[in-house]
């Protein structure tokens, strides 16, 4: 019988061995999973969290004081010369110079990045509007609200900024952390690894995506986020009057040759489109140094035009209500840089199939400030609105942009609505993710302002008098099926810039 003082412990079985190797992985695993987890539940919790007070908002519908449409083209002629006529900025810096009590500016794209072969100085002219206000008038309140992403999320210098607030202009950086993540998959993330680490302008070592420098990795984490102050509007007194301007133009060189659009509009809708403007400042730190006129109680039954300042996800409301209300005989137009929105194709095809007159002007996304882009998503969702018998064209762009963001409808018993400003139809600009105004434009189809925007569009449509403004579906046209299914995901996860 052995002797059982002589025996060595040994593994009685592989199950035993394998038991005593996992228990020094099982730490590592819990930490993983522990991370995993936590990241699930900051991205669900970023993505499904209210907007803050104050945003997506629609005021009431106001009686229109002297509006216009305003026209930004870029066009060809003698087979590819292109010919710029550039209305907007014209009217925004003459609005600023005549302005003696106020002043609110809030521009999205607002730098010289990737701007060698500009039109037009755009930044610089528009600093330099504001900084001889700030002199001439030295009690007015001047104010620019703007987004991060013109310093590239502190990562770099924006010198007409510095100098804007040396000369005492209230410059607001948009805080943007407070808004819904429109990429929830980096979002959570970094919300937990990387948001409270700051930036710098010093030590960049990576390639500045837009321009010339270096900047920092915590630019591009930030970056990721896609979040936007994606608005453009303008707020003024002028004479006994204030008067604001909403607009798909940004004041950014490389964007100076881009077709665009703006709607001014004078008025109580003017103190609406201030009062949207105020939360904005409070969000970002800023507290106004002079207490903002408030827009006064709505009139009943005003008589039109009539115009609504919209922000956010109002703005979706009120075009899916605009589409979803036309009839067979209607007739449906809009121009835009981005459509992937599906609930907005989807409300397009059903009015088509309705009987209603739709036709549709895209820019064909393949031009970003020198670089050369794929068509996704406008390529596909054309495609979609092609196959339900919609007329689609594509924008003529020679590296510019075709850049507005409107729709227009017409209806067989005279009325007219028309939807115009800073918002594509896409997810990030509709759902109450980025930042957007838009106004709304409810009046008989015979007012000047809607035979204006038909005018421009049949124009844009019809390519008059020699004059190349769009191209034929088929030039453009992308039925890959592969590339359909990537525009889904990007739209759907939020993977993407559109």
């Amino acid at each position: 019988m052995p002797d059982p003082s002589t025996q060595t412990d040994q593994p009685t079985s592989a199950v035993d061995g394998n038991r005593g190797c996992s228990t020094h992985s099982h730490p590592l695993l819990g930490v993983l999973l522990a991370v995993l987890f936590a990241w699930v539940l900051m991205g669900l919790f970023q993505a499904y969290k209210p907007m803050p007070e104050g945003l997506s908002v629609s005021a009431p519908l106001r009686e229109a004081q002297g509006l216009e449409l305003l026209d930004d083209r870029t066009f060809v002629v003698n087979g590819d010369e292109r010919v710029s006529d550039q209305q907007v900025f014209n009217e925004i810096l003459r609005l600023i110079a005549q302005a003696r009590q106020l002043i609110v500016v809030d521009m999205f794209l607002y730098n010289e990045f990737a701007g060698e072969s500009s039109y037009q100085p755009l930044t610089a002219q528009l600093s330099g509007a504001l900084m001889t206000a700030r002199q001439q008038h030295p009690d007015m309140s001047i104010v620019l609200i703007t987004d991060p992403f013109n310093t590239l999320y502190g990562g770099l210098n924006a010198a007409h900024l510095d100098k804007l607030r040396a000369a005492g202009v209230d410059v607001v950086m948009s805080n943007l952390t407070d808004l819904p993540a429109s990429n929830p998959l980096w979002s959570g993330l970094w919300h937990l690894c990387c948001r409270h680490v700051g930036n710098s302008t010093e030590g960049g070592w990576l390639p500045n995506p837009v321009g010339a420098g270096k900047v920092t990795l915590r630019s591009y984490l930030a970056l990721l986020n896609f979040r936007a102050n994606h608005r453009k509007t303008l707020i003024v007194d002028e004479g006994d009057t204030w008067t604001g301007l909403v607009t798909s133009a940004n004041p950014h060189d490389a964007s100076s040759r881009h077709s665009n659009n703006a709607l001014v509009f004078r008025g109580d809708a003017a103190l609406d489109l201030l009062a949207t403007e105020v939360p904005v400042m409070m969000l970002s730190g800023h507290r106004p140094a002079i207490e903002m006129p408030p827009p006064p109680p709505a009139r009943e039954n005003p008589e039109g035009p009539l115009v609504q300042v919209m922000t956010e996800g109002k703005i979706r409301d009120a075009l899916l209500a605009l589409i979803d209300s036309a009839t067979a005989g209607d007739r449906l137009d809009m121009e835009v840089f981005y459509l992937a929105h599906r609930p907005t194709i989807d409300a397009l095809v059903r009015a088509s199939e309705r009987g209603v007159k739709v036709r549709a002007t895209l820019d064909p996304n393949k031009d970003a400030f020198g670089r050369e882009k794929g068509g996704i998503p406008n390529r596909q969702t054309g495609w979609d609105l092609h196959k339900a018998g919609i007329h689609v064209r594509w924008c003529a762009t020679r590296g510019e942009q075709c850049h507005r963001k409107w729709i227009q409808l017409e209806r067989t018993d005279g009325s007219a609505e028309m939807i115009i400003g800073s918002a594509n139809f896409t997810r990030r600009n509709l759902d109450n993710l980025n930042l957007e105004t838009s106004a709304r434009v409810v009046a008989s189809a015979q007012a000047p302002v809607m035979q204006r925007a038909r005018s421009l569009f049949e124009r844009n449509w019809s390519n008059p008098d020699g004059q190349l403004y769009s191209q034929a579906y088929e030039d453009y046209a992308d039925h890959s099926r592969w590339r359909y299914g990537l525009y889904r995901f990007m739209e759907f996860t939020g993977l993407s810039t559109f």
